[in-house]
């Protein structure tokens, strides 16, 4: 896909990788609609950007068929949406009932919620554009929470199967799954300081992200060693989950060190 001239929503638009690809898009030449549940932050990126803001909560099913609804009023079609926010969560199956549905809502049905708004148009036409943010934790896991690996994995699944089902129907479906980027998420991160070292900009996730639609590559892996550790799981999984016991070891020192400062 090329960008110029196209219409792209984003959510989680008002920070982070999010607002980096508003940012990219825009310089491609596409209209861009920043959608965020922050509606200052949303807004001072569209005014940026000659873009529409839409104050958006991913999680209610409502928000994001009127996120769509208005992208299609104000430029005539959606081309790309990328289903972008996200939130974290920390710990294991002891993490609360909220904790979890929430994490759920945000992470896995605000995919599905946009592909059911979105879906329709681009089918009728022939023609459109799915990108999820999903994570490397979607192909590996994330050490410390249940809930983010859970949830990623599943939105990597769900990204999988809209291209199998849809492909041949004119429908591009690519998945983000970068691991640590600089933004409030990961640094607010417990023990996060094993991904901090590698991490990128969102700026750079950015360019790899407008590189993988020009390709149309399902997987767009701003860490290339990502898919070389993918390849070991898949090659001998109980040998990956040794190794990701040790590194869960770490991330607990780590931890305990961080919090006895």
């Amino acid at each position: 896909m090329e960008l110029k001239d196209k219409v792209a929503v984003v959510t989680g638009g008002a920070t982070g990788i999010g607002r980096a690809l508003c940012h990219r898009f825009a310089r491609e030449g596409a209209r861009v609609v920043v959608a965020d549940m922050d509606e200052p932050g949303a807004m001072e990126v569209a005014e940026s950007i000659h873009g529409l803001a839409v104050t958006t909560d991913v999680s209610r099913e409502a928000d994001v068929t009127r996120l769509v609804a208005k992208a299609t009023e104000q430029f005539g079609r959606v081309d790309l949406f990328c289903s972008n926010a996200g939130i974290a969560l920390d710990g294991g199956p002891e993490a609360s009932d909220e904790g979890w549905e929430r994490i759920w809502k945000v992470n896995v049905m605000a995919h599905i919620y946009a592909a059911r708004a979105v879906l329709p148009q681009m089918l009728e036409r022939g023609d459109g554009y799915l990108l999820q943010t999903a994570s490397a934790a979607g192909l590996l896991t994330q050490v410390g929470s249940a809930p983010y690996s859970v949830t990623k994995h599943a939105a990597v699944a769900f990204a999988e199967w809209l291209a199998i089902t849809y492909g041949d129907q004119g429908i591009k479906v690519s998945c983000l799954c970068p691991q640590g980027v600089r933004t409030n998420m990961l640094e607010r991160a417990r023990g996060g300081g094993f991904l901090r070292d590698g991490a990128l900009e969102a700026d750079q996730v950015a360019e790899v992200v407008v590189a993988g639609l020009r390709a149309e590559s399902f997987l767009i892996l701003p860490h290339p060693e990502v898919l070389e550790y993918f390849r070991r799981k898949s090659d001998d999984y109980d040998r990956w989950l040794r190794g990701m016991r040790r590194l869960n070891e770490k991330v607990k020192a780590i931890i305990a060190a961080e919090e006895g400062q």
